[in-house]
């Protein structure tokens, strides 16, 4: 039986799983009993609630007695490095663009990826039904983008089709009926080669992903070169540095439609697991004989970002959560590596905290919501950039950044770009938009997200992907207002925030029970300001017509995990339990606070 294997590729909210969904239910490939939820991919609950692609997966169809095999990508800039590693095991990509947005920051990065390998570019141009769609204008957009990038000659000649993803339609030219998804089905057999399949080979095999299961261990996702391999067999893993080891597979599977299905025999050309080996790594070669010669290795970019992770110790610490000790903590965060390629971790005995390190915000804020639904209680710094040192210099990541927000408003966003150290390259208009294209430092979009939504009313929209180190470009101020800080332990009355209101925006409501040191609000005049919300109405026998005003409050901030992680800074923690999201100082106590301003003082 061939086999074709390709990868869907786009950037974010551009229809990728909805596309995937469509070629499964068009092949009978999901059961009737999943045929009714929709983003059928994205099975994990974050993914569903974020509405993007967190984690990469495979699936299979089968169509015309071929073997299809489609990777779903992650669109996020911070999982892009699952989208580089995925590449390597396929023939072929199809690139989703959006026939109104045209080709975004993720598109470039993805496709720059996919060119370098010398894949085949299949451009699917998704949405045509959009009341403000430009196929056409899109179309000569990508093939600019193609052009940019350095692509061939054979490269710049790439096959295109046009769908409606989410009512299951592909059609070759804009004025053919819109019937079924067929047309797609017969435009990837027609354009993308069957898998090389030689079995006569010795076998090798090299993993592009990693999974984990609680019965088998660690699972090796990747595609065979040669060979064929059966379950329980010795192999011979060769590392990056081409040292050999041996090692012992348990179980082999082959995907069937969404399913991984345990098989007798692997062969090549197929993408397959492979478990059994519990020290495998994303770009060693599995094979089955010590003079087998390695693959070449996969790159895994390394991280951007890091933050602390630490234990809670607020005096509210251990009330909702299950797992609340440093062995909790490190124990889940090592199991997190066993599958997730682009984490990094480092513990510092001395504070009892570690250093998580991956490839943005996103991608630290998913783990830390993750353990919260698994019920641990933990605190989290504010991230931090990992900067390199070249020739004595400090060098940053820079990311590039679109965004698209509304022309009146403009001019401020245009402003804190500035501000943030970012340099404008492009500006344009579409329609009553400005879309803005520039470059600025990893530390510049750090609560940037946040803020353009509060500048545009919740119209602006952020796009942006790591595309170099560079110099570091000077100090960023981040955030222009203080915090109001609770000085004392006990519960919120209405009365004494009614007060504090005026100072600025609050993060609680009355009845919250609060401690020293956490954090309840803007301070609108910049400096930390300690108070006291606890305070209630003193109550004489004395009436006056002016004393007795309604108390009316504006309803609080609801500060998510990931606003709350952007608000905070440097002397502060997010407190994260299963039930509640604190904002918190790292020294709680006004006077410890004091005598660390001093001491800084005077150093």
């Amino acid at each position: 039986m061939e086999i074709r294997n390709i990868a869907i590729i786009a950037h974010v909210d551009h229809g990728k799983t909805t596309l995937i969904d469509a070629l499964l239910r068009a092949t009978g490939a999901i059961s009737t009993r999943t045929e009714t939820v929709d983003c059928i991919m994205d099975s994990n609950d974050q993914e569903r609630e974020r509405g993007i692609t967190i984690f990469a997966k495979n699936a299979s169809l089968r169509y015309k007695g071929t073997k299809i095999n489609i990777v779903d990508t992650p669109g996020h800039a911070d999982f892009g490095s699952e989208v580089e590693r995925v590449l390597r095991s396929v023939d072929a990509a199809l690139l989703l663009v959006d026939a109104f947005e045209g080709p975004m920051p993720q598109t470039r990065f993805v496709l720059g990826k996919a060119l370098e390998l010398g894949l085949k570019i299949l451009v699917v141009i998704n949405k045509i039904d959009k009341p403000m769609a430009r196929p056409d204008t899109v179309l000569g957009m990508t093939l600019d983008l193609f052009d940019n990038l350095g692509a061939t000659e054979e490269q710049l000649d790439f096959a295109y089709i046009y769908t409606i993803a989410r009512d299951g339609v592909a059609i070759r030219s804009l004025d053919d009926p819109h019937k079924d998804i067929t047309p797609l089905l017969d435009f990837i057999m027609e354009n993308v080669q069957p898998a090389v399949a030689d079995t006569g080979k010795g076998f090798r095999m090299q993993p592009a992903a990693l999974a984990y299961d609680n019965y088998v261990g660690r699972i090796a996702v990747g595609r065979v070169y040669e060979g064929r391999m059966k379950g329980n067999m010795p192999v011979v893993v060769i590392d990056n540095n081409g040292v050999p080891r041996t090692a012992k597979t348990t179980k082999v599977y082959t995907f069937e439609g969404l399913e991984r299905v345990e098989a007798k025999e692997i062969f090549a050309g197929d993408i397959v697991a492979i478990a059994g080996i519990p020290d495998i790594y994303v770009g060693e070669t599995i094979a089955d004989s010590e003079d087998a010669v390695p693959l070449p290795a996969i790159r895994v970019d390394p991280p951007t970002l890091a933050m602390t992770f630490l234990i809670n110790n607020s005096p509210f610490s251990g009330r909702e959560g299950k797992f609340v000790t440093s062995r909790h903590l490190q124990a889940r965060l090592l199991k997190e590596t066993e599958s997730n390629v682009g984490l990094k971790i480092e513990q510092d005995l001395a504070t009892d905290s570690f250093r998580v390190m991956g490839r943005g915000e996103m991608h630290l804020a998913v783990l830390i919501e993750q353990m919260r639904r698994e019920s641990y209680e933990l605190q989290v710094s504010r991230p931090e950039v990992i900067m390199q040192e070249v020739n004595g210099k400090q060098y940053e990541p820079i990311e590039r950044g679109v965004i698209s927000v509304p022309e009146d408003v403009s001019g401020r966003i245009i402003e804190a770009i500035n501000i943030r150290r970012g340099n404008i390259d492009n500006m344009k208009t579409a329609g009553d938009r400005m879309i803005i294209e520039f470059d600025i430092p990893t530390r510049g979009l750090l609560g940037f997200r946040s803020a353009v939504l509060i500048m545009t009313h919740g119209e602006g929209v952020l796009y942006h992907t790591f595309d170099h180190y560079g110099p570091h470009r000077g100090q960023i101020k981040q955030r222009m207002v203080g915090s109001m800080i609770c000085g004392f332990n006990g519960t919120a009355c209405a009365f004494a925030l009614n007060n504090l209101q005026e100072r600025g925006p609050l993060f609680i409501a009355p009845g919250t029970e609060v401690y020293e040191g956490m954090i309840i609000g803007e301070h609108n005049k910049g400096a930390d300001l300690v108070v006291n919300p606890m305070k209630g109405k003193q109550l004489t026998n004395m009436r006056a017509a002016g004393s007795d005003d309604a108390i009316k409050l504006t309803p609080p901030i609801d500060m998510t995990l990931d606003g709350a992680i952007e608000y905070i800074q440097e002397d502060e923690y997010v407190e994260v339990t299963p039930s509640s999201i604190r904002l918190r100082k790292i020294l709680a106590s006004k006077i410890d606070r004091k005598r660390q301003l001093r001491k800084e003082r005077n150093a």
